[in-house]
Parts: structure tokens; sequence; C-alpha cells
């Protein structure tokens, strides 16, 4: 059965539900980064479906989150297409065309080499044996740990050219997110094709809780994954509001990120499927990354325009 990591997965759901897709878009010479994320909120008292906007140039960041009805969402499952009112969402191709009273954003965003994770029938996902697990809270997928982008996209009178500019898409489903997590995100290394996604969090199940961690670098073509799964351990971690660093072992593999926030923002976030807590998020931040494997370095680089979030 082929991978689908950007399926709609909500259908069936009639309460108590969310589902977001995460676009993440970065210009060529680093000044600008804009994430797009569009989704859909399914529960009795205030459904609807929204795209929210986050725009960094580096100085300042801002959001805006637009409500539309929930009936302006459609998904098309043969050809992987999102359409939430005006604008659409695929694997190859963002169409944004939103007019809201405080925010007008038009424009297109083509697609092309995208970066899958690798998956085995045990492993389907970024989150391993644990995708098979029935009720998580938050389901987490990576979409594209990286991937070129072209186009352009008009806010309000300002044009922002994408000419090979790089991208990110990764998606969560579920009820709520994790009421402690730490999240990072870079594809912007000094080594042009190395990207990192890490995730560490307090995940509860079944009336239990254990910490989740997910760490997947890309250097020099290789995918190296740290998880809970294979048996990964994080050995050392230090949590500032706007500071990480972590450092993680997998047998001969030992990485080490230290990630550092400059400016963040309050993100509306899921609870209970409901659109109504609260997250931060910044789109300027550095990250540190070191991988060593019996104790000798192999790959030492720092990420910019890195994606973070600390919630812990």
């Amino acid at each position: 059965m082929k991978r689908k990591p950007m399926s709609f997965k909500g259908k069936k759901k009639k309460n108590n539900y969310f589902e977001g897709w995460y676009y993440k878009f970065v210009t060529a010479d680093l000044k600008m980064t804009i994430s797009f994320i569009p989704g859909i909120s399914i529960n009795k008292k205030d459904p609807h479906s929204f795209i929210q906007v986050i725009i960094n140039n580096n100085e300042e960041i801002k959001t805006r989150y637009i409500r539309y009805d929930i009936n302006e969402f459609s998904y098309d499952f043969d050809n992987d297409v999102l359409r939430l009112g005006n604008s659409v969402f695929s694997l190859d191709r963002v169409s944004i065309n939103i007019q809201a009273e405080d925010l007008d954003v038009e424009g297109f965003i083509a697609i092309t080499n995208i970066t899958p994770i690798k998956t085995t029938f045990l492993s389907p996902s970024i989150m391993g044996f644990f995708h098979y697990f029935p009720r998580m809270e938050c389901n987490h997928d990576v979409v594209s740990m990286n991937h070129i982008i072209n186009g352009e996209l008009s806010i309000g009178k300002e044009k922002i050219a994408f000419v090979k500019g790089k991208g990110y898409i990764e998606k969560d489903f579920g009820k709520s997110f994790p009421s402690k997590y730490i999240w990072i995100q870079t594809n912007h290394f000094k080594s042009s094709n190395a990207s990192l996604m890490f995730s560490y969090a307090t995940i509860p199940y079944m009336g239990m809780k254990f910490k989740g961690l997910i760490a997947n670098l890309i250097a020099d073509n290789i995918e190296h994954r740290f998880a809970t799964y294979n048996f990964s351990k994080v050995k050392k971690i230090e949590i500032d509001d706007n500071r990480v660093y972590v450092e993680i072992k997998k047998g001969k593999y030992r990485l080490s990120l230290e990630g550092t926030n400059r400016h963040t923002i309050p993100l509306v976030a899921p609870k209970d499927g409901s659109m109504n807590d609260y997250i931060k998020e910044g789109l300027s931040g550095e990250v540190k990354v070191i991988l060593k494997i019996n104790d000798e370095v192999v790959f030492s680089d720092l990420g910019v325009n890195a994606g973070i979030e600390i919630m812990f």
C-alpha cells in the first residue's frame, strides 16, 4: 500500500478532532520565512476550518488566524489536494488567496524535489510502530523534510519572491497537542541538503504518560533516526524559555542539539479538538547540530531560520 502522509485522516470523525498541515517557506536569501497552517476543528461547540499564517522577517514575527466555515474545507483523496476557502494546498503546489479583515495574501508556490522520510511496514510514519496505536491524543507525520520552492506571494502591497527557496511540510491530527513538548525544524545548513526535525514530548496514553522522542537528521544524503521506538535515549536535556540543549544516544551514534529562539509569538492550538489553546513558536531560531559515530564527529553544522516551539 502506497504511503500517503499528506492524506486527510478525519473523514469519519464527528467530534473532538483536529487536523492541521504545516507548510513552511523560506526565501533563498533567508530574509523571509512564512508558514501556512490549514486545518479543521471538528467539535460540537465551534466547528470550523482555518488557515493560520505566520510571517517572520528575522526582525519581527506576526501571525493571523483566519476562520472559515467548516463546509469550505474539502479534500480530494485521489490527487491529495486540500482546498480551504479560495486556497489550495498539495504536494506540488500551494495557491493562496486570503482576503481577511487585516490580512490580504495572494500568490502561487510551486514545490519540487520533495524529500519524504524512510518508512517500513513496522515503521510506516515518523511515529514508528506508535503509528498503529489507537486513540493517541496527537499523531504526527512528516510529509517532506526538504524541497525546492519557486513562486511569489503578495502580502498587502509587499511582493515576496521565492526563487529556489526551501520548504518543509508536516502534519498533526488527533485531539490535543501534548501538554509539554519541544519541537525544532530547520533545513538551512551550510551543507545544502541537510535537514532536521526534532520532537520531545510527554505523551499521555491509556491513563499513563511516557516521554516520546523523535529526531530525524538527513546529512550527506543519509537519514539518521533517533526515536523512542528504536531504543534511542535522551542522556541529557536542558530547557529554558528560549533555549534547549539535548544529547541523544543510540548504539554507537550520538546526536547533540542546541536550539535557541530569537522571536516568538502565540499560535492557536488544539485542545480536545477545539482550537482554544495557545502555544508559542519562533521562525528565526538557530540550531547547533553535532553527530558523532564512535566518538568521531561526522556532521557539525549550524541550522538557521529554524522553527522552534518550547512548551515545557
